[in-house]
């Protein structure tokens, strides 16, 4: 997930004086309907499913054989793909419902994984291994453990012979992780709609967060996220020979336009959801920062609680519009004054900005005519910030106090993005799920891993909210 408000943001919660789970420790036997769900994530895990090598159509395939084997009809299985991108394909299950008058759920997982190379991992990357109370594998938690976990609620309900009132549809796609390849979310938004159409989605993005010493002190319910967009900044010169520079100079124009874009500060803002963290977080931190948050969410015109809130940087970035440089190329000799200058700078937008207006404060902040700026991905949709429903939101906490109590339910908005912005019209939950430590759990780097019990506790909290929103 294109998303950085999990470890950062949430680590911020190590002082808590919350009552709390204590998550470590090896499990016990597994039941036998556990044992075929760690078979289930096993298979998922070990098919490699990477943009440059590995094959999400291959991972659909094979939750399909499971969903069927459980009693799925053909007709309830879709499988889809596209003659450019064989590899990049997706699954939709659907799972009837009885009535008539509900309008269907929609889980929705990405199977896509972040490239992993072997020789910088201690362990293959694409092996499950179980090891001091952990799984490692790339996907371990980013996105297969929901896919699985979605992939699994399923499985079991059609064995139990369950009869939800609403229709369960699961949404299993590729592309989330690499921006501007085929997006299966934004492919079925666009070509299948009635495939996937539901009154609300349930997502990635929430998730709890540990102290790093085996106490679990939050989940989190993510409701809206930031957008995301890369602009290309191009300075050009008619370039020479270096042994007589002038001033005029592409790598120059283009410097500046960057330290003027590092020094900009977009304007504080804030949403219901911020609010609602700002407010319900700050108090459990214990500090100046935590102060800080409250502070400001009675006065957003406080600046001394704004630079002290800054100083943490996903604090500072759930507050904001933001834009960093990532790449930079520039020039094409040694001996040579450079014809052409790029970079990227990545924009993470907060809800309701646009590219549009983003690009022309960039425009704005540059000053120089020379530097120009494109999107890199034309005419990108805008995530929509859901309602904080409590027909959503009731059964999320009353069941998190079932199975992570003593443990708050804080909303949140996410500072990356998910494939939430492909789902137009539907209002997308990043629900409570499995819980990682401070350090992030290695996702999108080395060694990604998830605790065992966190994957077991998560499996059956979902498995008993989706049962219960659909009725």
């Amino acid at each position: 997930m294109h998303k950085t408000i999990s470890g950062a943001l949430l680590a911020a919660l190590l002082s808590t004086t919350a009552a709390a789970q204590t998550p470590t420790g090896m499990m016990g036997p597994l039941r036998p309907d556990q044992e075929a769900f760690r078979g289930l994530y096993k298979e998922l895990i070990e098919t490699n499913t990477t943009v440059t090598n590995g094959s999400c159509t291959d991972a659909a395939a094979k939750m399909a054989a499971r969903l069927k084997a459980a009693g799925f009809s053909d007709d309830q299985l879709v499988a889809f793909s596209t003659p450019e991108h064989p590899r990049d394909g997706g699954l939709v299950a659907v799972y009837p419902g009885t009535s008539k008058a509900l309008k269907p759920m929609l889980l929705l997982a990405h199977i896509d994984v972040v490239e992993a190379k072997r020789a910088d991992w201690t362990r293959d990357p694409f092996t499950l291994i179980e090891e001091n109370g952990y799984f490692y594998g790339r996907g371990t938690v980013d996105d297969k453990a929901q896919a699985a976990i979605f992939t699994d609620a399923l499985v079991r309900m059609k064995q139990a012979g369950t009869k939800p009132k609403r229709t369960i549809k699961l949404g299993l796609t590729c592309g989330e992780e690499t921006s501007g390849a085929f997006n299966g979310a934004e492919w079925l938004g666009n070509n299948r709609r009635e495939l996937i159409d539901a009154a609300f989605v349930l997502n990635e993005g929430g998730g709890g967060r540990t102290d790093g010493k085996g106490k679990l002190l939050v989940q989190t319910m993510q409701i809206g996220e930031k957008a995301y967009q890369d602009f290309t900044l191009t300075a050009t010169n008619p370039g020479g020979h270096s042994s007589a520079p002038p001033p005029d100079n592409a790598i120059y124009d283009l410097a500046e336009a960057l330290v003027k874009i590092r020094a900009h500060e977009f304007p504080l803002q804030f949403n219901d959801v911020t609010r609602a963290f700002f407010t319900q977080s700050g108090p459990l931190r214990g500090n100046d920062v935590g102060r800080a948050m409250v502070a400001l969410t009675k006065n957003p015109n406080d600046k001394a609680a704004e630079a002290t809130a800054n100083t943490d940087k996903a604090i500072h970035s759930m507050l904001r519009t933001t834009c960093v440089a990532t790449l930079v190329e520039a020039g094409h000799a040694l001996n040579a004054l450079p014809q052409r200058a790029t970079a990227n700078v990545n924009c993470r937008m907060f809800p309701g900005r646009t590219s549009a207006e983003t690009m022309a404060t960039l425009a704005q902040v540059i000053g120089n005519p020379k530097i120009t700026i494109e999107e890199r991905v034309k005419d990108k949709p805008i995530a929509i910030q859901p309602p904080l429903d409590p027909k959503i939101m009731g059964p999320v906490t009353r069941l998190a106090a079932k199975h992570f109590p003593g443990v708050p339910v804080i909303p949140t908005m996410s500072t990356g993005a998910t494939d939430a912005l492909y789902l137009q019209g539907m209002p997308v939950y990043g629900v409570p799920s499995v819980w990682t430590d401070p350090d992030g759990n290695g996702t999108h780097g080395l060694n990604e891993r998830v605790e065992v019990k966190a994957l077991y506790t998560a499996r059956d909290y979902l498995f008993d909210l989706i049962k219960e929103l659909a009725g």
